[in-house]
């Protein structure tokens, strides 16, 4: 008893009480390593003697299991896994038809084909009332058509090219020749 005193007290660190089983069995084996290698590392030896042996890849569950198996006489009828099978097939067919409506018919039929194809169809070129130059014609528009409620637009002189160009804003006061009277003063 005197012996194991000696050896713990000369221990730099005091062990718990339930470790004292685990510090008398490696307390010869300390000696060469520093204590924070064994705080790091662990006792090294106390497993096995032999460093460089390779570890076990089965386990005793993996070496000791038997897997089951089958008593060797039918456990169902013949009838009743029919009977299962069979339940079982027009289930799935239910929830396939689900799953997967009919496919319709693909209609390839252009829209010329369906409105303009059809018997007693007479095409007829409207006659013109004027003559228009799609170079130089103004374009009808939404905006060309409200010109006068649009807001935040300068005068508008001709009604036939509302958004042309217009110099009206940067001209100063008089320099405007072409108006007659001068616009009011607000």
């Amino acid at each position: 008893m005197s012996e194991q005193a000696a050896t713990v007290g000369s221990r730099v660190g005091k062990c718990m009480l339930h470790n004292w089983t685990e510090e008398r069995a490696v307390a010869a084996l300390g000696t060469e390593e520093t204590r924070t290698q064994i705080q790091r590392y662990g006792h090294r030896g106390i497993l096995t003697m032999d460093q460089e042996s390779k570890m076990e890849t089965v386990t005793t569950l993996k070496a000791a299991y038997i897997p089951p198996r089958s008593p060797g006489v039918r456990l169902r009828g013949i009838r009743g896994e029919l009977l299962e099978k069979h339940i079982a097939q027009m289930i799935r067919e239910e929830v396939q038809a689900e799953w997967t409506p009919p496919i319709q018919k693909t209609d390839f039929c252009s829209t010329t084909q369906k409105d303009f194809c059809v018997e007693g169809f007479v095409p007829l070129t409207p006659e013109t009332t004027q003559v228009h130059d799609y170079k130089t014609d103004q374009a009808v528009t939404f905006w060309g058509e409200n010109c006068q409620q649009v807001q935040g637009v300068t005068a508008v002189h001709t009604l036939k090219a509302p958004f042309r160009k217009s110099a009206l804003f940067s001209t100063p006061i008089s320099e405007r020749l072409d108006e007659i009277d001068l616009p009011p003063d607000n």
